[in-house]
């Protein structure tokens, strides 16, 4: 069984493990993040989990019954009750709807426990994959995205207005 938890302290090892296995696979779709990410990731988790408590976002990860994690999903506040989306699913998980449910249960955090209204996400062009994920989960596509945003790569934004009930998203349950 998968469980969205919020980032901690104690998550660290697991999810630099998940950006080293993965690293190649996510450079396909989305830009590199650079040696430096992975050699300053100690400072750089760090970082994320004084942001959190500072109130500029909202730092969650997919994780597998054996403590490994399988994605991240946050979320970082841009102006009142509204909110950015960034994701990542692991490649061995990739194909099975867990993205997809795991947005949608994002999208209902958002609203209960972050109290936000709207969220958007940006992708590339050529990740076809995300857009199909935003788009089962309740985005629409509301114009174009700034290249500067996607490491140079063309790309669009999505928009989600949340309603104050339960994700409207039908994906499968994460087993």
């Amino acid at each position: 069984m998968l469980e969205l938890q919020r980032l901690r302290v104690d998550h660290a090892a697991a999810i630099l493990d998940f950006e080293l296995a993965n690293r190649n696979y996510f450079a396909a779709s989305i830009s590199d993040r650079g040696d430096e990410f992975y050699e300053r990731f100690t400072e750089r988790h760090r970082a994320l989990l004084a942001d959190q408590q500072a109130g500029v976002g909202a730092y969650h990860v997919l994780v597998a019954e054996d403590g490994s994690v399988v994605g991240r999903f946050n979320l970082r506040f841009v102006a009142e009750r509204s909110a950015e989306l960034g994701y990542r699913v692991a490649e061995h998980a990739a194909g099975r709807g867990l993205a997809t449910a795991t947005v949608g249960e994002l999208c209902d955090l958002a609203v209960t426990r972050y109290g936000l209204r709207k969220v958007r996400a940006a992708t590339s062009l050529q990740n076809v994959a995300s857009q199909k994920v935003l788009t089962r989960a309740g985005f629409l596509p509301v114009g174009p995205a700034d290249p500067a945003d996607l490491g140079g790569k063309p790309g669009t934004w999505y928009e989600r207005v949340l309603a104050t009930g339960p994700s409207v998203a039908s994906a499968p349950q994460r087993t």
